[in-house]
């Protein structure tokens, strides 16, 4: 698929929002589209394969199977391979048929809900789940759909209303071909990807909570990866819609997937967005739960970890007693302040790390310079466990719904070069579009080979010497490290001074001239000459 071709399926899927625009907010119809996306790309999916399956056989188009024994034939391989099943009559051009038909023949306003094809909808959204209970991918399907609530008012005041606007996405949706048999598999997982970027440009400070950036994603995940063909596996403890883990796969070779996310719609988000970039099931594990208080995967260690935290989120801190006990954090001397959990993740983070892993965060400046038990944090950090490797200053205005600048840190538990430490000034660096503020590709590229050349660049980079953060107290704030001060050009007084007598002559004969108007006019002169 060339670039214009992905362009256009782009702009096809997002077209498609029109029709709920308006009815609701951004982040409430993303959730309607992204998963009527899905349920067609589980279609097509279930029914190609199938058709693979029937190539020797009398009937070898699925749409018309109608014998029962091969249906479960498929059935029992589908749920092996694919991780879920669809009938033939459950799928998604099934169902479009089935509405064209009843909103060309249903005239009567005051026909019960029963007859339309919500219902049906419903049922097989439903049926889906279903499928999985009991197999190997019943976890990473479960309660997928849960947040297409076709009763919802909000699509329509009545069941004729909501069935008739329903019916007009997924007919929309008909027309474009996702051609999953003949493009490359992240094709169409990278249009969903850029749904999700512009729901995210819509969606204000929710934003945040399922979406980082793609730039700001590449930086990270080519970090982490640097020197890599292949990894075993890649972590993200706050993973929102997935696209930082997905992101790694676009380095390297990625074995295994791990994430976990607190908020439910988001991590339902993170699981679709998997299997739209064909990650078989069983090699992602997205957990929903709360990582610091709750976290799911203690029992691994990750070669890659990336992560973008709520800013300064509230986390329990002290006020739960297990903190102080807990191996992640008790070594430091002081649990994270309940009201900045910024540090409690970073102590996650190198928790998980593997011994030759790398990890990299995104995180608000305040956690390079503030002080008490940060500071605590962030001194055995760097001289006890010295496995603060970079930190890297970002423009502001980068992340949807907030416009603070950030820094990544990167952390790495065996450090090649252990005895410095490199700070990157990359804030003015950027791109105004529109109120957003965006990293070119040559900013990102700037970045990353300043970081693999681990080298002063003037007013852009500095390797600081651990005696020189100690003599700082380690406070990390970059502009201790990294001089970006322009000094002003000298001004020249006695050039000054004749700009100054040369306007006040042209103002003196300005003056002189309008005094003359004012004579042949017969006016008073506002200069009494």
């Amino acid at each position: 698929m060339t670039e214009d071709q992905k362009h256009r399926l782009e702009t096809q899927l997002w077209a498609i929002a029109d029709v709920l625009r308006g009815k609701m907010d951004a982040d409430e119809f993303r959730d309607y589209i992204l998963g009527f996306i899905f349920y067609k790309y589980l279609s097509e999916k279930q029914c190609l394969f199938a058709d693979r399956l029937l190539e020797t056989e009398s009937v070898t188009d699925y749409t018309k199977l109608e014998d029962e024994d091969d249906i479960a034939a498929i059935k029992d391989e589908s749920l092996e391979k694919l991780g879920y099943f669809l009938r033939p009559d459950q799928l998604f051009g099934s169902i479009v048929k089935r509405g064209e038909i009843e909103s060309e023949e249903d005239e009567d306003d005051d026909i019960e809900a029963d007859n339309f094809i919500l219902g049906d909808l419903q049922a097989i959204l439903n049926d889906i789940e279903k499928s999985t209970m009991g197999t190997d991918s019943e976890h990473d399907f479960i309660h997928l759909f849960e947040d297409l609530d076709l009763a919802s008012t909000k699509l329509g005041r009545t069941p004729k209303a909501r069935n008739a606007i329903i019916a007009k996405i997924l007919k929309l949706l008909s027309k474009i071909d996702f051609a999953l048999d003949t493009i490359d598999a992240d094709i169409l997982g990278d249009a969903y990807e850029y749904l999700i970027s512009q729901f995210a440009s819509g969606a204000g400070k929710k934003a945040g909570e399922f979406y980082t950036p793609q730039q700001v994603s590449r930086i990270l995940a080519k970090i982490v990866t640097l020197g890599k063909t292949k990894i075993k596996n890649a972590y993200d403890p706050t993973c929102g819609s997935g696209s930082l883990l997905l992101r790694i796969a676009k380095e390297v070779e990625v074995g295994h997937f791990c994430g976990q996310e607190l908020n439910r719609t988001t991590y339902n988000l993170a699981r679709m967005n998997m299997i739209l970039h064909d990650v078989h099931f069983s090699r992602f594990d997205i957990m929903q739960e709360d990582t610091l208080e709750e976290p799911q995967h203690m029992d691994h260690e990750f070669e890659a970890v990336v992560a973008n935290p709520p800013f300064s989120a509230k986390w329990k801190g002290a006020d739960n007693p297990l903190n102080q006990s807990d191996d992640r954090f008790s070594k430091y001397g002081k649990l994270a302040p309940t009201s900045k959990a910024d540090y409690a993740f970073v102590q996650h983070m190198i928790y998980q790390l593997a011994d030759n892993g790398v990890g990299a965060v995104v995180l608000p400046h305040g956690v390079l310079f503030r002080g008490a038990a940060e500071g605590t944090i962030r001194e055995y950090i760097i001289r006890e466990l010295n496995c603060l490797d970079a930190v890297i200053g970002l423009p502001p205005n980068l992340f949807y719904g907030t416009s603070i600048p950030a820094c990544i840190l990167v952390l790495k538990k065996c450090r090649e070069n252990d005895d410095n430490i490199l700070f990157i000034d990359a804030s003015a660096g950027f791109e105004k579009k529109g109120n957003q503020n965006v990293l070119s590709h040559e900013h990102v590229e700037k970045i990353i080979e300043t970081y693999t050349k681990r080298e002063s660049i003037e007013k852009y980079s500095h390797v600081a010497s651990m005696q020189e953060i100690a003599d700082n107290d380690y406070n990390l704030n970059i502009p201790r490290y990294v001089d970006t001060f322009e000094e002003e050009e000298a001004i020249d007084l006695d050039e000054v001074a004749s700009q100054i007598a040369a306007l006040q002559i042209r103002m003196k004969t300005s003056d002189e001239v309008i005094a003359g108007f004012c004579r042949e006019l017969g006016i008073a002169s506002p200069f009494n000459s």
